[in-house]
């Protein structure tokens, strides 16, 4: 019960799983959650507890409210305590921008279900527990498409823009826990290589490190270290949003 518990939505692979080793690494204690990946997600928790860690894993879809409403409750019954969540858990829709007959409004409450009121539903839950801890935080994981309004789909973009600004709305209202957005670029990994194919893949990659003043694209794991120091150390800090894109929003 001494150790910091923290719910990471979506944590089967990718950001969310990298973010659950450095948990783990770190000494803390967790629930990770996965809409249909749950094989992943039960490997990812056997390697922290090589590390030492209590791992709840929960099959659980960010877009139906009951299932946050029970990740939070299982979370509580299992150790007491919350002191950090990490809205990681979204989807997306790949579609050309100009390709407006590509996207149908179903299409846009799917993605908003799960990348905005998923957290905020999450949030909603988790809020009391977290006023008791004594340095509680919330991290949402946004998009450099919800600054830019660029990425996989018109639809995706504005999910994420909403959220962010949900994140600077509520970092005001629910003081003293500190809420911020991590708002990563390309992130190389099998998500963006599933849905761009290879060779779109590694022109886009190429592309955008050709633009980067840092000539560089983001691994999970750096994501992940991040939205750590968010959830840990950056105890002045509330209502930000963070782009983590190798500069390539600044151009050249």
């Amino acid at each position: 019960m001494d150790k910091k518990v923290a719910i990471i939505t979506g944590g089967s692979r990718g950001v969310g799983a990298d973010l659950a080793k450095l948990c783990a690494e770190k000494g803390w204690n967790m629930t990770i959650t996965c809409s249909n990946s749950i094989d992943d997600a039960k490997n990812v928790a056997k390697e922290c507890e090589k590390l030492g860690s209590e791992v709840l894993v929960l099959q659980s879809d960010v877009s139906l409210d009951k299932d946050c409403e029970e990740t939070v409750s299982k979370t509580i019954e299992k150790w007491g305590r919350l002191d950090s969540l990490v809205n990681n858990a979204g989807k997306t829709k790949f579609n050309a921008h100009h390709n407006l007959e590509g996207l149908s409004s179903d299409d846009f409450i799917d993605l908003y279900s799960t990348n905005t009121v998923g957290p905020y539903q999450m949030i909603k839950y988790a809020k009391d527990h977290l006023m008791k801890a004594e340095s509680p935080s919330i991290v949402n994981i946004a998009s450099i498409a919800g600054v830019m309004g660029i990425g996989s789909s018109v639809a995706y973009a504005a999910s994420k823009g909403a959220l962010i600004n949900m994140t600077k709305s509520l970092a005001r209202a629910l003081g003293p826990i500190r809420i911020n957005a991590i708002c990563p670029g390309f992130i190389q990994g099998d998500w963006l290589r599933g849905g761009l194919g290879d060779e779109a893949y590694e022109l886009t990659k190429k592309s955008i490190e050709d633009m980067a003043p840092l000539s560089l694209t983001c691994t999970p794991r750096q994501v992940a270290e991040t939205t750590f120091h968010f959830m840990t150390e950056s105890v002045t800090v509330t209502g930000e949003t963070l782009i983590l894109d190798g500069g390539m929003h600044l151009g050249r």
